[in-house]
């Protein structure tokens, strides 16, 4: 069954909430520690906002159905040119 739209709302706003949760745990890790690991924590801090934005606004895919997609019939080989008339040029130019 498909999701409503508030349930996505919903759990869009959970996964934003939990990433933002994360960036704050990164900040306050960096203030604590030192080293490399700082830097780590502050370059999370500094990139977990664009991951989290982009992970919230992602909408779940609906899947797939025969009757949503366009299936053409193929078309098949072009026939070939009658009798006594030349056939059409080569992209190659040999001048």
């Amino acid at each position: 069954m498909a999701e409503g739209r508030s349930e996505e709302l919903r759990r869009r706003r959970q996964r934003y909430l939990v990433s933002m949760l994360i960036r704050t745990v990164c900040f306050v890790l960096a203030v604590v520690t030192t080293g490399p690991a700082r830097w780590l924590f502050i370059l999370g801090a500094l990139v977990l906002p664009y991951v989290a934005v982009v992970f919230a606004n992602t909408a779940r895919r609906k899947p797939e159905n025969d009757s949503d997609v366009l299936h053409p019939e193929p078309i098949g080989a072009l026939p070939p040119p009658p009798p006594g008339e030349s056939s059409p040029p080569s992209a190659r130019d040999d001048d």
